[in-house]
């Protein structure tokens, strides 16, 4: 097995800042002559616009500019389907489009002005029912989506965007011959990323050109993003992200740089956008979808899976974004990470006049596991054994087959699961109002295109540039551990330059866990380049051949004569550029034959697939219905594990986030799709004390056609089984499962009593 480097005593490079408040973040920069942005919202989630009128915000002293979709190009855009404007135009969908904005002197101006502007509206009935949306004789969201350019496997129809199946065998046949048969049926709320960063944006023109400084995640989207809705070349626009404060995939996607550029454009001065608490739960595309998940499992009398059958329903919101592929992933993750002879599964994403939906920390995963696993122990109880023993004789192993067809490679699924068990003390007596819940999961590796640069400085000392991001997960600055150990260096060697798209090679972003994934690849080639070179100069120098030497503790040293070395600090001085460029070679998904199946955008087969099983013991007050998680037992199969500093805190966050999936956090709409809770005073997010005990063991396979050294990704995957997991434990002393997402007191309670969970 290839060893990772050992991360030892090494500090990230952007800690310091961070930890001290010196850091600057987006809404720290303060430009000369700076305006102030507001937007004005859609003043109803669904309506036809009959006429806006600027003319009393335009006259409001301290204004310098409003602008609507008159002022801009008349494109559309979006991921799969481009659906939307940058300003809303003859409608608006959902109570977050924006209709116009206003540049003006101070935001008290500007939100003074917003408010002038009047809008007249022909009010219709808001579509927030994103199941009866499907039906053939529902009224449209888009009424005109025939005309719109989309990728043509989306499935596009009606009010349904996607429609993805997976079709293995004759899962009816094989019901039929099945010795048990279960039926279960789960709801989960929509929910949000609710990153404690608010969005901002500054935009400043120099001639024909801007820059965009920006709290987003992906900055090369956000520049063609700027570049299609501006009707410019990607060249003349440049995107900085200065420290990002969180995003969990909140941050992804383009958003709203371009009506800030806009602004800055019309004005001839620099403009500043700043999101207040409320619009950062109001405006931005992207919250986690909600979902309907409907399962029947078949068994034989040992509980083998012959069968499995399903419809899945997800709440897309007003318009698609990047979130095309859902149907998809969620059709995955309700077959699970385990062996399943027939499936005959359909999943649909439909539009709604509610916040769109989008990546945020696992797209679709976490409550379709929750439902899945859920599902499991009730397919268990019906056969009548423990439901760790009915996982235990179904997760997949090496040379199993998906349910789409993809032999799977080495994998630690099985490893992971007793693992966890072991972990957790299974089967030990616990007090009567405790219980512990199992729950497995996975995730797949995303292979893309990826550069980076390391060049050498005259003092010995090395420069990363990258155009990966940063989102606080440490994965950027994990990258010098890579180039250290190609170079003999140590981590604390190397400065890094990122989240610029003038300095940085393309890169897809932050998100998909991708980034130590697909850049660490990209800056060890990059390193390679650099030790070749060393190697020829010091050969040189020394004169002896090259394959004698060895680059350790910052020199080219002679193998054998520890005497006879050169620094790497003294190469670096002569003169002579230093520098290597390196890409990588991006991994493809394994081939499988999905014919069969309808809505295939790519994600068939699981690359490098991430295993993981956590178990937790939680303790319930049956009357009132509160839940306390206790323990939390993660065991991950995420490869070789390059940054154990950086994965441990990966999974820390995820069990965390997940426990705040599981039992209290919650989007709620009012029936015409305006959000009730747009604040954190409501929304209830997990704190510091909430978090339970979180113990964490990586199964270490060194897996092919991976990351660097074997490695998988590591950010989403902690997220996803945590629900279930609470979610059996809650079942186990409430004597039935909860059938809502999340999972609250309230909903316990009715549960424990026997009234709807809902």
């Amino acid at each position: 097995m290839t060893m990772a480097p050992e991360a030892g005593a090494f500090i990230r490079p952007d800690g310091k800042e961070k930890v001290t408040g010196a850091g600057r973040y987006t809404a720290d920069l303060n430009l000369t002559g700076q305006l102030h942005a507001k937007f004005r919202y859609a003043d109803h989630p669904h309506a036809r616009i009959v006429a806006i009128d600027t003319a009393a915000a335009e006259a409001l002293p301290g204004v310098f500019a409003v602008l609507t979709w008159r002022d801009v190009p008349d494109v559309m855009y979006g991921g799969y389907v481009k659906d939307r404007r940058l300003f809303a135009k003859e409608k608006v969908r959902w109570e977050g489009d924006v209709v116009a904005a206003v540049a003006a002197r101070t935001a008290d101006i500007a939100s003074q002005a917003a408010e002038l502007i009047d809008i007249e509206y022909d009010v219709l009935p808001s579509l927030i029912d994103f199941d009866a949306n499907a039906a053939a004789d529902a009224p449209l969201v888009h009424e005109d989506w025939s005309q719109y350019e989309a990728d043509g496997d989306v499935g596009l129809a009606g009010n349904i965007l996607g429609h993805s199946s997976i079709v293995k065998g004759d899962a009816a046949a094989a019901m039929e011959a099945a010795a048990v048969v279960v039926k279960s049926r789960f709801v989960a709320d929509a929910s949000q990323g609710a990153p404690i960063e608010p969005r901002a944006i500054t935009a400043e023109w120099q001639g024909d050109k801007v820059t965009v400084w920006t709290s987003t995640q992906v900055p090369f989207a956000a520049r063609s993003g700027v570049a299609h809705t501006l009707d410019m070349s990607e060249s003349h626009v440049r995107i900085i992200v200065p420290l990002l404060g969180g995003g969990f995939g909140s941050k992804c996607d383009f958003h709203f740089e371009a009506h800030v550029a806009a602004l800055a454009k019309a004005t001839q001065r620099p403009v500043k956008l700043v999101f207040s608490r409320k619009e950062e739960f109001l405006a931005p595309d992207h919250r986690r979808e909600g979902m309907i998940i409907e399962l029947e499992t078949g068994t034989d009398s040992e509980g083998r899976l012959l069968a499995r059958r399903g419809r899945l329903v997800l709440d897309k919101g007003a318009y698609c974004g990047e979130g095309g592929f859902f149907a998809q992933m969620a059709a995955m993750h309700a077959c699970g990470p385990y062996k399943i002879d027939t499936i005959n599964l359909d999943s649909y994403l439909n539009y709604s006049n509610s916040q769109p939906s989008g990546s945020v920390r696992a797209p679709t995963a976490p409550q379709a596991c929750w439902a899945l696993e859920q599902h499991m122990d009730e397919v268990a109880q019906a056969i009548g054994i423990d439901p760790v023993e009915l996982r235990r004789r179904n997760l997949i192993e090496e040379g199993d087959v998906g349910p789409t067809g993809q032999v799977f490679e080495p994998i630690g699924a099985k490893q992971a699961f007793e693992t966890a068990l072991e972990m957790i003390g299974y089967g030990a007596d616990l007090p009567e109002d405790e219980a512990i819940g199992v729950a497995c999961g996975w995730w797949p590796s995303f292979g893309s295109a990826s550069g980076a640069y390391v060049k050498l400085n005259a003092d010995g000392s090395g420069t990363i540039i990258t155009g990966a991001m940063e989102s606080g997960t440490g994965a950027v600055m994990g990258l010098p551990l890579l180039a250290a150990q190609a170079l003999g260096m140590r981590p604390e060697d190397f400065s890094i330059l990122y989240q610029d798209t003038d300095a940085g090679p393309w890169d897809m972003g932050s998100s998909g866990s991708q980034t130590t994934f697909n850049n660490g690849r990209a800056v060890i080639d990059a390193a390679t380049e650099v030790k070749a070179k060393l190697l020829d100069m010091a050969a040189e120098e020394l004169e002896v051949h090259r394959d004698d030497l060895v680059l350790a503790d910052g020199a080219v040293r002679v193998k054998g004569s520890p005497d006879s070395a050169v620094t790497i600090a003294h190469l670096a001085g002569t003169g002579e550029p230093i520098l290597g460029k390196g890409s990588g070679d991006v991994p493809d998904n394994p081939d499988v034959d999905a014919s069969s199946c309808v809505g295939r955008l790519g994600l068939e087969s699981f690359l490098a697939p991430q295993l993981m099983t956590q178990a937790a013991r939680v303790k319930l007050d049956r009357d009132t219905g509160v839940v306390r998680v206790l323990e939390v037992a993660a065991a991950h199969d995420s490869g070789v594990i390059v940054n154990k500093i950086g994965a441990d805190g990966q999974v820390y966050g995820g069990v965390l986030m997940g426990i705040g999936q599981a039992l209290t956090e919650a989007t709620l709409f009012d029936a015409d799709g305006r959000q009730r809770n747009p604040d954190l005073l409501h929304y209830k997010l997990q704190t510091a004390s909430d978090a339970p005990d979180i113990n964490i063991r990586w199964i270490e396979i060194d897996t092919p056609n991976a990351g660097p050294h074997g490695s998988k990704g590591v950010g989403e995957p902690p997220s996803v089984p945590t629900p279930g997991a609470i979610g059996n434990a809650i079942a186990k002393l409430a004597g039935r499962h909860v059938d809502r997402l999340p999972m609250t007191a309230e909903r316990v309670w009715e549960t424990i009593h026997g009234e709807s969970g809902t």
